[in-house]
């Protein structure tokens, strides 16, 4: 609670100062709202819910006054005159309000402080009584969306056996329910290859070599995109997200829409990931090295004291969850744009100081995040390119299905 009170006075104190709202409020409040669960310390499945409730909000309150696309939700009546910028500012400000009500003062203060840069008058009270409107049936909606089911996971042990204890992470998440997709097992993948194929002995003696704490074949740059990547969650890929909205010039509801399919899928791509993990429970690396003379394959040798670059994140190897959200985001774009070359894109990581990463197509972006679980020690390669399926199966399904142009509708 301390530590969401303390971010919240920083985005309160960031907004003080008078200014006048920005043509772009949906990469303000995507902002603002990636800064609010990151230093809530939210995991990163908590995290994507969070993002894609607010930019649903933001999408269906600048819709209601467009109505240029179908709502995901809720399109309540609205003038053509209405504030585009206090309708998506209040939708996004009032669902963050509902969900940490522990801070309701330091949101309102920064919504507030936005809402000031609008000048006063009639399109702006009608923008807000629209996000309130909208921001109060998307709270609705998800209440009772399962996020806050105990975690009931079981490890596999017997009797007066140890098992490690720390708390897995997403075992709820496979019964959550979906913002777009029919069910979390929609794409669930087929099982993890055999313990004897070839396969498994290839992608295990790789990630052995080039995965561990102590690889001298892992080259320098390998290195790097391990760290790099080692960072979860919305602050390491929104940046690219409104890099990507601003290259392309959208206006206040083509940005609002493009983010929101992002958020959607990405949530989406959350729960069928865990929907997987938890279904297969597939050993991680770490595991089955230390553990290789188990699995009935000649050509894997144990190593008892093996250790990944980097400490395993606490769920299921399969399949490789980095991989399917820079998958689905990937997807999103490359269908509202129809390319998957990009003007440069640039991105920093917490993980990786002084390091900075430039893709001009979106196909090396995901190939790098994928191949980065590979050095870290976390991911098979069969495991990443499975990822990488579920996301663009996902991130395409996301916008063939939700807030499609009101022309696909018949209008």
């Amino acid at each position: 609670m301390r530590t969401m009170s303390c971010l919240l006075l920083m985005v309160a104190a960031s907004t003080c100062v008078s200014f006048r709202a920005s043509a772009d409020v949906i990469a303000d409040w995507n902002e603002k709202t990636v800064t609010v669960v990151t230093n809530a310390k939210m995991t990163p499945p908590q995290a994507e819910r969070v993002m894609a409730m607010a930019h649903v909000a933001m999408f269906d309150a600048v819709n209601a006054i467009d109505k240029r696309y179908r709502p995901y939700l809720v399109q309540p009546p609205a003038s053509t005159m209405a504030s585009r910028e206090a309708a998506a500012a209040v939708a996004a400000g009032k669902v963050l309000i509902g969900l940490h009500p522990v801070a309701d003062g330091e949101l309102r203060e920064t919504l507030t402080n936005y809402l000031a840069g609008i000048p006063d008058g009639q399109p702006k009270s009608d923008g807000v009584r629209i996000g309130e409107t909208v921001a109060a049936r998307v709270l609705e909606e998800r209440a009772e969306d399962g996020c806050a089911a105990p975690d009931a996971y079981r490890p596999k042990t017997k009797p007066g056996a140890y098992v490690p204890t720390p708390i897995t992470v997403g075992s709820v998440w496979p019964k959550l329910k979906p913002f777009a997709m029919t069910s979390p097992a929609q794409f669930r993948p087929q099982p993890p290859i055999s313990l004897k194929s070839e396969q498994w002995a290839a992608d295990y003696n790789e990630i052995m070599n080039f995965g561990s704490r102590a690889s001298t074949q892992r080259s320098p740059r390998q290195t790097e995109d391990a760290r790099f990547w080692l960072t979860p969650g919305p602050n390491i890929y929104y940046p690219i997200v409104r890099q990507l909205a601003a290259a392309n010039k959208l206006d206040v509801i083509d940005s609002a829409r493009f983010m929101a399919l992002v958020a959607v899928a990405r949530s989406d791509a959350f729960i069928a990931i865990f929907d997987a993990k938890y279904f297969y429970e597939f050993w991680r690396p770490v595991t089955a090295i230390r553990n290789g003379d188990y699995d009935d394959n000649p050509t894997t040798a144990a190593d008892a004291t093996w250790l990944p670059l980097a400490d395993t994140p606490m769920h299921p190897e399969y399949p490789c969850a980095h991989c399917i959200m820079a998958a689905s985001m990937a997807s999103v774009a490359e269908s509202v744009f129809g390319t998957a070359n990009v003007p440069e894109l640039t991105l920093t990581s917490p993980t990786a100081p002084g390091v900075t990463h430039r893709w001009t197509n979106l196909d090396a972006f995901v190939g790098e995040v994928s191949e980065a679980r590979i050095w870290a020690g976390f991911h098979y390669r069969f495991s990443t390119r499975v990822g990488q399926e579920m996301g663009r199966k996902i991130g395409n399904y996301v916008v063939d299905n939700v807030m499609q142009p009101n022309t696909a509708a018949g209008r």
